[in-house]
């Protein structure tokens, strides 16, 4: 499987809580909700519909699937909310038992196997395995080289600080821009994949 990333992400490279003012508000983040303004249902919209199209399984962190978990089995009739909710699922998490697992298809990794079990999901065999949010999660992944491809949707604005997912550990890996579209708001969809015996 590939291990495909989609985020939200600022020019300064925050992701952290592109959602919502209570979506995440760590550190006293205090501008959730800022992809609104510069949201294009046509280019944003179609990327994340194709991406999911060809998602065979997605993986989130605990937080990221607690609040999708929250919001998409109730919109069922929509075609991107169907297939969202009729997608296998993995949840990262120590905290989460599996009784808590009430969106329908998925399964729980503990934590401490995170690394390994989701090495094992790569090499199997299988379409793309989507990764949306989960910033911790995806910053661990990618000091791994687990990340097959990232496609940043970058929003024309600046935070000043927040939850980022670029590892911190002085490791230089190159990327190859594979394709860019830009939006009438201003926001670009960049699609990346590392370049091969980097």
């Amino acid at each position: 499987m590939r291990i495909v990333v989609t985020e939200f992400i600022s020019l300064d490279g925050v992701v952290q809580a592109p959602g919502g003012p209570e979506e995440d508000t760590d550190g006293g983040f205090a501008h959730g909700g800022w992809t609104h303004p510069f949201f294009d249902p046509e280019v944003l919209g179609g990327a994340f519909a194709e991406g999911l199209s060809q998602a065979e399984a997605l993986l989130f962190g605990r937080r990221t699937w607690q609040t999708m978990a929250g919001a998409w089995p109730e919109r069922a009739g929509d075609p991107f909310a169907d297939r969202m909710n009729s997608l296998k699922k993995y949840v990262v998490t120590n905290t989460l038992t599996d009784d808590d697992l009430t969106w329908n298809n998925t399964t729980r990794i503990p934590g401490d196997e995170a690394v390994a079990r989701i090495r094992e999901l790569r090499e199997s065999d299988g379409g793309s395995l989507a990764m949306m949010g989960s910033p911790t999660l995806v910053r661990t992944l990618l000091a791994e080289g687990l990340v097959d491809e990232l496609q940043l949707i970058v929003m024309p604005v600046i935070l000043g600080g927040g939850k980022t997912i670029f590892p911190d550990n002085g490791v230089m890996r190159t990327f190859e821009l594979v394709s860019t579209v830009t939006a009438k708001t201003g926001a670009q969809v960049c699609t990346y994949r590392p370049v091969a015996g980097e």
